[in-house]
């Protein structure tokens, strides 16, 4: 950049444009995307950077957006796409005229770019452990070498009361599989090396805590993903590059329609947008 150190402040953050990266902090305002003040701040390598956009946003305001590369960072492939508009951490949204300003500072690092494609390790750092959090069926911790599962009577499934509570060395893994917990039901799973995903249902999968309304909240089990999908990685960089988010197995017609049918149950009392009813029918259709 032209001065290193130049801050360019935004909506819920503010980003300062360094030589050699972005440092983004985040405002802990009431205001701000829990998951935002959960990340605190990032510092994104311009090596890890693809792209950067400028875009005009909504009620009279510009969105700066820089595009990480694929591979780069453990919380958008652990998040693997299912991140709403309002909850991309690589966002910035300002006023509508600081347009002139924000398309400055677009240029000015669009000339520092280097680097493209795929990337062959993790970039950014991700969150910092330990970590925790409490799904519906039990409570998920994470000391940075092994993940640990401990049930909860009031929630979990007979077969993982049978299982027992679990501990998985993250040397044992192979990746992560986390689903949103904000359209229908979210899960965190964790995929074994030697066997990969599960054809378990998340609820039954002793290898698998369950979300639930206000259990397993993205701020809380996405960072928690990406921590173990970073310390998987750096254990095994070769078995964990594309085990990040592995698709589920095809499950029974009856089960699929049972759940479309809760969806439109959900829909028409209002917890479910038209949009979002319209992709997650997709999805369930999808695994038929």
């Amino acid at each position: 950049m032209s001065r290193m150190g130049d801050v360019l402040a935004g909506f819920h953050a503010a980003w300062e444009f360094e030589s050699d990266s972005v440092l983004i902090r985040y405002e802990r305002g009431i205001r701000t995307p829990k998951l935002f003040q959960a990340l605190g701040e990032r510092r994104v390598p311009l090596d890890a950077i693809a792209g950067v956009t400028l875009t005009r946003g909504k009620r009279g305001t510009v969105v700066l957006r820089v595009e990480p590369r694929p591979g780069a960072d453990p919380l958008m492939e652990a998040a693997a796409g299912q991140l709403k508009e309002s909850g991309d951490p690589y966002r910035l949204v300002l006023p509508a005229e600081r347009e002139v300003l924000a398309e400055y500072y677009a240029e000015e690092l669009r000339a520092l770019l280097t680097e493209s494609g795929p990337a062959d390790r993790f970039l950014v750092e991700p969150p910092k452990g330990p970590l925790s959090f409490k799904a519906y069926d039990g409570k998920a911790s994470f000391d940075g070498r092994t993940v640990n599962f401990r049930w909860f009577w009031t929630g979990a499934s007979s077969a993982k009361w049978k299982a027992g509570d679990q501990n998985f060395p993250v040397g044992e893994l192979n990746g992560v599989e986390w689903r949103s917990p904000e359209v229908f039901e979210g899960h965190l799973r964790l995929l074994h090396r030697d066997s990969g995903a599960s054809a378990a249902q998340a609820d039954q999968d002793p290898a698998a805590v369950v979300f639930g309304l206000g259990y397993g909240p993205v701020h809380e089990s996405l960072p928690f993903a990406a921590a173990v999908l970073a310390a998987v990685r750096t254990s095994s960089p070769v078995a964990a590059v594309s085990a990040v988010s592995a698709a589920g197995p095809r499950r029974d017609p009856a089960d699929i329609a049972e759940r479309i049918r809760h969806l439109g149950e959900l829909h028409q009392a209002g917890l479910v947008t038209d949009e979002e009813f319209s992709v997650k029918k997709a999805e369930l259709l999808a695994e038929l």
